[in-house]
């Protein structure tokens, strides 16, 4: 593996103009990412041989054989869940101190995965925002309104107020009873920042 991954990556800066690359592992599998200096985007994906397969609906063998085909995973319910509220503690925390610009990074990360629950919900793919233009267009709107318009203290609550009732509604669906347990403690969270943004504004 260490030397065909040594060839390619050769060939691609020798023949291919490629000014950088990055590594992302799934598992046992590396996909290595390379910059073309005009811009273009190659990934070569590395398997071991026993594990290569399809993953989606795209796949086709140019030449040799694959295994059996099994969708990739997508993202655990849980995992986005406690992401999400974990985030939506660091927006009170961030909005506290006045570090807005952090407090604006946190709802992303909030918002991404709270997000990415609606589109598994849906049944589109929930990896990094690839089917939330495909979502039904009340879903799509309810989405936008997520968005932080500015850095003032109450436009990143009402965003945060917004994105927490998405996440409560898309937790009840995924687990009923965690819903029902995080519930008060986010509620009192999100209370707490809009307080802290209140009182901003008094000053």
């Amino acid at each position: 593996m260490d030397q065909v991954l040594a060839d390619w990556t050769l060939r691609m800066y020798r023949h291919h103009q490629a000014v950088a690359s990055c590594d992302v592992r799934r598992g046992d599998i590396l996909y290595r990412v390379f910059l073309l200096d005009n811009s273009l985007q190659v990934d070569l994906s590395f398997w071991p041989c026993g594990e290569f397969r399809a993953t989606g609906p795209k796949f086709s063998v140019i030449f040799g054989l694959a295994g059996e085909s099994r969708p990739a995973p997508g993202p655990d319910s849980n995992e986005l869940i406690g992401m999400a509220w974990l985030y939506a503690l660091h927006v009170r925390s961030s909005m506290a101190r006045s570090r807005l610009l952090q407090a604006e990074y946190m709802l992303s990360g909030m918002r991404d995965n709270t997000l990415a629950l609606v589109g598994r919900r849906h049944g589109v793919s929930a990896v990094q925002g690839r089917g939330l233009d495909d979502l039904p267009n009340e879903h799509k709107a309810r989405a936008a309104e997520c968005l932080a318009r500015s850095l003032e203290p109450v436009e990143l609550t009402r965003a945060f107020q917004r994105t927490a009732e998405i996440l409560l509604e898309e937790v009840r669906h995924a687990d009923p009873g965690l819903a029902s347990k995080l519930e008060p403690p986010l509620r009192l969270t999100v209370k707490a920042a809009t307080y802290v943004a209140g009182s901003r504004c008094g000053d």
